[in-house]
């Protein structure tokens, strides 16, 4: 059987070894308090800083939202080009009118409401634009195809 070249005096436990004894009667408020560093000032400088920022950004009001305004005028303009009055019709009156609706928003000082109808009449007219370039497609496609049709007859004729 192997035996532990300790003696058994030391199996006892640590705790009532006279080091640890010591080291556990020194308070620890005996210590200097350290000075704080630049380190730690500037980490509290950046964070107040950033709180200020943040809080002069909530307060800004949003720009009015001519942007989307002149974005869905030419949407619409663009539905227009494309003939959407006559391959589109539901898409395009509800775009103009939506556009009409932001901008009667717009001046009377709704942003929000306006931004949203813009961004609404945008979509409508986008839509009508292109269920109109699909159509005039569409249109081309059986003209070629009536076209391919035609020559056919006419080759089988002349056989």
């Amino acid at each position: 059987m192997y035996e532990s070249p300790m003696p058994k005096a030391r199996a006892e436990p640590l705790r009532n070894h006279p080091w640890v004894m010591t080291m556990a009667v020194v308070p620890c408020t005996a210590l200097p308090l350290m000075q704080p560093s630049f380190a730690q000032i500037r980490t509290v400088l950046q964070a107040l800083a950033c709180g200020c920022v943040l809080a002069l950004t909530a307060c800004a009001s949003t720009p009015p939202p001519t942007g989307e305004i002149n974005a869905a005028q030419q949407s619409v303009a663009r539905a227009n080009d494309a003939d959407a009055d006559q391959y589109a019709p539901d898409e395009i009156r509800r775009g103009r009118d939506a556009l009409a609706a932001a901008q009667a928003a717009i001046a009377s000082g709704r942003d929000q409401d306006a931004r949203a109808l813009a961004t609404r009449a945008t979509a409508l007219a986008d839509l009508a634009h292109a269920r109109s370039r699909e159509a005039a497609s569409q249109n081309e496609l059986s003209q070629r195809r009536a076209e391919i049709d035609g020559l056919r007859q006419r080759l089988r004729l002349e056989d």
